[in-house]
């Protein structure tokens, strides 16, 4: 069994109940402005950072970098509105328990994430003072799939990365993980047989169930 000494979970779709809310604001945003839009393009951009998120939502598009700029302040706001409303009842199924048991076990805890609003959510969640470190969207320059946050993320937690393992959503997240030396279990629906395990959901699944996934 690896020498996993960290865990490090993504923010959205695997903390925070937080996907749909993201989907909705670049809906709005679309319905706006006449873009073609979908729950299948939005799957496509999940789990990377802000910038390809612009360039995905605009592809195909002749705007100027000022239109450009103005849209994606206007999504921000758009969410920012949904995001005042998070509760700690929108933490994800099985999360707290897992945070519990992981504290206790003595493993470092970390968050990992390409959303620049992962702090505030956290906040709003009641969730922040679990975490020893907190990576998001303004933590490096280059977000998900670059290896980037979850290499600043372990050395923040003073762990090697092949020491850490990492929960992730989405497949731009779980790329990340795995080139940065991490292990990466996959956490939902969606396809991400490239990750080292997948779980359809964390509840019923202890630290160790996880961790035995990755014999």
């Amino acid at each position: 069994m690896p020498d996993i000494r960290g865990l490090i979970f993504d923010m959205d779709g695997v903390i925070a109940n937080t996907d749909e809310l993201h989907y909705l604001t670049w809906q709005r945003l679309a319905d706006e402005e006449g873009v073609t839009f979908s729950r299948e393009i939005y799957i496509q951009m999940s789990g990377v950072g802000h910038e390809q998120n612009a360039k995905a939502f605009t592809e195909g598009l002749d705007l100027d970098d000022a239109t450009i700029a103005d849209w994606m302040r206007r999504k921000q706001e758009y969410y920012v509105e949904l995001r005042d409303t998070i509760q700690p009842q929108d933490v994800m199924d099985g999360v707290i328990p897992l945070i519990e048991t992981v504290k206790a076990s003595g493993l470092a805890l970390a968050v990992g994430s390409s959303s620049r609003n992962a702090k505030p959510v956290l906040e709003k969640l009641n969730l922040s003072h679990h975490f020893d470190v907190i990576g998001d969207g303004y933590t490096v320059s280059h977000l998900k799939p670059e290896p980037d946050i979850f290499l600043w993320v372990a050395g923040g937690m003073g762990l090697k990365p092949s020491q850490c393992l990492v929960l992730e959503d989405a497949h731009a997240g779980v790329d990340a993980a795995l080139r940065a030396g991490c292990y990466v279990i996959g956490v939902g629906s969606r396809d991400l047989s490239h990750a080292d395990a997948q779980v359809t959901t964390l509840e019923g699944h202890s630290l160790t169930d996880l961790l035995n996934l990755l014999k």
